[in-house]
């Protein structure tokens, strides 16, 4: 077998795994076959190891024989050649993929040998794992995505089984609530990225990054593009990184997305999906290079949430909401870091942080219990100091900080108010002429009850 077969072999290993585990996983669901708890942790323990392994041969391989881009094209899905529109299914092998993909097997592994404990006897512990199968998969598909519309289908993946496992426990208002939120705030990045898919397709014709970034490996390569052209699509594309990363205005979301089982709340929100607009970014580095406008747009947004996260983090009355925002405030650096073209380091910086921030939220259940056995042990409080900001901040100032900190900048109130309000009041109108045109049409004399009222709750919902 020669080295490019050993490669496709094994690359559609990494990619078929999860595939597999999520298949089995959810067919068992669907057909009412309950498997047992240790058949689940078994069956996601050898899709892990075995993406894993596939993974760093891979980088083995691709060491051994110094090459930089690998290819493994799944063939054209749909092909309009008057429009010269080309939309295939593609995955590649370079210097940002591989190491995240190894970055999202080994912290799932670890992740889902947590859970397999945490959750053991929990009424919805196979519902857990067939979303954590899902959110693996959609972490796989993003990280070595080819094409677009690849990265898209992958991004999906990872946001719907977020938001399904914001409201894992839907026994409670609370989680079901924040899910719904989580899920809105999704739905403003993808149409963001939709967007920015749609214009590369106009503008270059297809959706393969070989070709609108150039040939030249990660991260090398200029994008196919104006000027003018990057700036507009790069603006979608940051707006959809700002809502999948939790940037300011969206970053109400990231606190209510602790209401899930703390498993999901450190693969998700501590270590992999909170980083990936990071990823989006470095994938299109090119277009960056090719507008400084939006270069200047991306460190300006990243420097904002970073100032926001590192204040927000100190008012928070739980572990796992600091550590969100505190989570925030790393990911802004790196989108700093990446506007000012230091591809490497921000690599090097996601997964450092990644890995730091899983172990503190599997950490966080049992925090608390250790800083009362400290106190015990004093007996007393633990002592606390005055901070730098603390002596050099005046006392106005501090407070007016801390209102702003404790209410989260007050962007739930503005996003909720001026911009979900009126989407919805906008589809309800939308709705209620509709039913009354298909009643005229019908030639029915009374009409249903308002639909306004029938859908009166769903703003609620959101705040």
């Amino acid at each position: 077998m020669s080295s490019d077969q050993l490669i496709q072999l094994l690359g559609t290993c990494v990619v078929a795994c999860p595939a597999l585990l999520l298949a089995t996983l959810g067919v068992s669901s669907l057909a009412g076959w309950p498997l047992r708890e240790r058949t689940m942790s078994r069956l996601t323990q050898a899709a892990v190891v075995t993406g894993l392994l596939a993974s760093i041969s891979i980088l083995a391989l691709m060491l051994i024989t110094d090459r930089r881009l690998i290819d493994l094209g799944l063939g054209h899905w749909l092909a309009i050649e008057e429009q010269h529109l080309h939309f295939t299914f593609k995955f590649v092998f370079d210097r940002l993929s591989v190491p995240f993909v190894i970055l999202s097997f080994a912290l799932c592994g670890v992740t889902g040998a947590f859970a397999s404990k945490y959750l053991h006897r929990e009424p919805g512990y196979r519902r857990f794992f067939v979303l954590y199968a899902m959110f693996l998969l959609g972490m796989v598909v993003t990280s070595l995505a080819g094409t677009i519309e690849t990265l898209f289908a992958g991004w999906e993946l990872v946001g719907l089984s977020s938001a399904l496992l914001v409201g894992f426990f839907h026994e409670r208002s609370a989680p079901v609530r924040n899910g719904l939120r989580v899920w809105t705030v999704y739905r403003v990045a993808d149409a963001a990225f939709l967007l920015a898919t749609l214009a590369l397709h106009h503008l270059a014709g297809g959706g393969d990054f070989v070709g609108l970034m150039g040939n030249s490996p990660w991260p090398a390569g200029h994008a196919a593009l104006t000027t003018n052209q990057a700036l507009f699509v790069g603006l979608l594309l940051l707006v959809a990184a700002a809502g999948k990363s939790a940037l300011v205005p969206f970053s109400g979301w990231l606190p209510r997305a602790m209401e899930g089982p703390t498993p999901s709340s450190a693969i998700f929100y501590g270590a992999l999906s909170v980083h990936l607009g990071a990823f989006l970014l470095l994938r299109f580095g090119p277009l960056l290079e090719a507008s400084p406008l939006l270069c200047i747009a991306v460190v300006v947004l990243g420097f904002v949430s970073a100032i926001f996260g590192a204040i927000a983090a100190r008012v928070q009355t739980d572990v796992k909401s600091a550590l969100a925002f505190a989570s925030l405030t790393q990911v802004s650096i790196i989108f700093v870091e990446i506007g000012c073209g230091l591809r490497y380091v921000a690599l090097i910086h996601i997964i450092g942080h990644a890995c730091l921030r899983t172990l503190q939220l599997l950490r966080a259940p049992t925090l608390l219990h250790d800083y009362h056995d400290l106190e015990n042990a004093i007996g007393g409080h633990l002592p606390q100091q005055a901070t730098v900001w603390q002596r050099i901040v005046p006392a106005s100032l501090r407070r007016q900080a801390f209102r702003l900190a404790f209410e989260r900048g007050f962007f739930d109130t503005l996003l909720g108010d001026y911009c979900v309000r009126p989407l919805l009041g906008f589809f309800r109108l939308c709705d209620a002429m509709e039913r009354r045109w298909t009643s005229f049409l019908a030639g029915r004399t009374s009409r249903d009850a308002n639909p306004l009222q029938a859908t009166g709750g769903v703003a609620d919902d959101l705040q």
